[in-house]
């Protein structure tokens, strides 16, 4: 891997399993090797510049989180330990120090789960369209960035990649599911949730949202794939936090803020990022790992 970040992983020796936003995916049968690379992605496009030790950032803070929330929900992860990782694995040990996971393989189900704690994103947008949030009436008035009490589990579908996803009632999701599954992944999301923000906020963070996602593996459901990263959630500084206007952060959202400044369809290709914007984005997921892993303020 070069200072400029890995973008892709070649492990002729393993099988590859798939390629997602971020993570190269290996068989080994009834495991997966999670691979995250140093990819970056917004609005569903894959970008041609990587933020580099993004992978490794990702991988500690899933790896943290599976291991504060395994009493609530069970997860796929088996190992980050690469030297117990199949034989195979062992040549390409440089490349997956610290940011891969051995994980068991699950059916993962067709829906993204999201949980909104505040008003932000595209419930934002949907919300001043509509009054809504994924079909949920909400009070007139309410100004960007504001709490959600309670918090709204808001599931969307899975976009191919180059694809946007598209946010579903519940009531869409406990078809695709059956209501029983449906009930139980949206209890799950938002008791992780909870936990995760009032963990978060002892530590000057404040989750605004994230999402999760989950797996069956012989009739067991799985949290799976990453869990409350930069990647996957907004993490907003507590002591900047004013409703009423978008928030500084410490996620991906800086990236998602400059692209929207330039003249571009937001659909594949992705433009490549300038290097001040690559520093600053890797600031602040070192920042976000930084906090979250440090013991409360």
């Amino acid at each position: 891997m070069s200072k400029s970040g890995m973008l892709e992983t070649h492990f002729p020796d393993l099988i590859l399993f798939a390629r997602g936003k971020v993570r190269d995916i290996y068989d080994f049968g009834d495991r997966l090797l999670l691979v995250a690379t140093d990819r970056i992605s917004a609005f569903d496009v894959v970008l041609p510049t990587a933020i580099p030790e993004k992978g490794k950032i990702l991988t500690a803070l899933s790896t943290f989180w599976f291991r504060l929330t395994e009493d609530l929900a069970s997860n796929h992860l088996i190992t980050t330990d690469v030297d117990a990782y199949p034989s195979a694995c062992q040549a390409y040990r440089e490349d997956l120090l610290g940011r891969s996971m051995l994980v068991w393989k699950t059916k993962p189900l067709p829906i993204e789960c999201i949980v909104r704690g505040y008003l932000s994103g595209s419930g934002w947008t949907e919300y001043q369209k509509a009054g809504s949030v994924s079909g949920i009436t909400l009070p007139s008035g309410l100004p960007e960035s504001c709490p959600l009490d309670p918090p709204l589990f808001t599931p969307s579908t899975k976009a191919e990649r180059g694809e946007h996803d598209v946010t579903i009632t519940f009531d869409r999701a406990a078809s695709l599911l059956g209501g029983r599954l449906a009930e139980q992944v949206r209890d799950l999301s938002l008791n992780i949730y909870e936990r995760a923000r009032t963990y978060a906020l002892e530590r000057g963070i404040i989750i605004a949202d994230t999402k999760f996602e989950f797996g069956l593996l012989n009739g067991k459901l799985l949290l799976i794939d990453e869990v409350l990263t930069p990647d996957s959630s907004r993490f907003w500084p507590a002591d900047a936090y004013r409703p009423g206007r978008s928030q500084p952060s410490f996620d991906k959202q800086f990236v998602r803020d400059y692209l929207k400044t330039l003249p571009w369809a937001m659909k594949e290709p992705g433009p490549a990022l300038p290097p001040d914007i690559v520093e600053q984005t890797r600031s602040r997921y070192q920042e976000a790992l930084r906090r979250l892993t440090a013991p409360p303020r």
